[in-house]
């Protein structure tokens, strides 16, 4: 395992949101929010504007609740000081890594992310390459970010996010842009993380053995357990949302077209 995949030595971490509230603009985001999130993985699934996004958001501390807490092990986020320890507690990858990536090259990315720890760039730039060589890598180093692929730039955040070394890392929709043997080695590297993993997705195949699932929708929780069960009853409910939009835009079933 990477060393900055190990367990963090202190005890697991433990997030909690406490009756947030949250608006924007004419939308309430969410209305008296309540989770508790300690488990090393969960998922977040749910239709586009459930709500994931703005969880993750909330949850490192990039959004500002109107009302209500965010808790890092008993401490409110936002009255943490920015920096060093803020930034040991929480990481986000986004979804489109070009909300994310800022420098050039590879190594300039993944060293801007040990800044925070007091490193100075040249040791920054080292500790990059050497995560990178240990990784097979190596040729990465110097490579332009804006060579990359969209999948490959996606592999950038994650591997920024993993050296910066938060006790959690959340991830939103890290699948999205990835190919098949790019989904797996994600998958592999989370399942090898030693730290704990919030997966926001609609490819429920990678969340379905996880301890936990949270299913959002409109801003609530609709269902929150195993993996296997949430993801079970959040398929069902899409299935019998689409029939009835087929019934009701008079279009057959898709057994009956298939039997046609």
């Amino acid at each position: 395992m990477p060393p900055s995949c190990s367990s963090h030595p202190l005890s697991a971490p433990v997030l909690q949101v406490r009756q947030v509230r949250l608006r924007r603009g004419v939308t309430q985001v969410f209305d008296g929010l309540d989770l508790t999130l300690a488990e090393p993985r969960i998922g977040l699934i749910g239709h586009n504007g459930a709500g994931k996004t703005s969880l993750l958001r909330l949850l490192c501390a990039l959004e500002v609740p109107d009302d209500g807490q965010v808790l890092s092990h008993g401490q409110d986020l936002q009255a943490l000081p920015q920096g060093q320890l803020r930034a040991q507690r929480v990481g986000m990858m986004f979804q489109n890594p070009d909300d994310q990536i800022i420098f050039p090259t590879v190594e300039e990315e993944l060293a801007l992310g040990l800044q925070p720890q007091g490193l100075s760039r040249r040791d920054a730039l080292a500790r990059a390459r050497a995560f990178l060589a240990e990784r097979g890598l190596a040729d990465w180093a110097a490579r332009a970010v804006g060579a990359l692929s969209q999948g490959q730039r996606q592999h950038v955040c994650w591997l920024a996010l993993l050296l910066a070394g938060p006790r959690t890392l959340l991830l939103d929709e890290p699948f999205a842009s990835l190919d098949l043997p790019g989904q797996a080695r994600l998958a592999d590297d989370i399942a090898a993380c030693g730290r704990q993993v919030v997966v926001s997705t609609h490819v429920l195949e990678h969340v379905r053995d996880y301890p936990r699932v949270v299913w959002l929708h409109e801003g609530r929780v609709q269902a929150d357990g195993r993996g296997h069960d949430v993801c079970a009853a959040y398929e069902a409910a899409v299935a019998q949302q689409v029939a009835r939009a087929r019934a009701a835009a008079g279009m057959p079933h898709a057994h009956m077209r298939a039997a046609a």
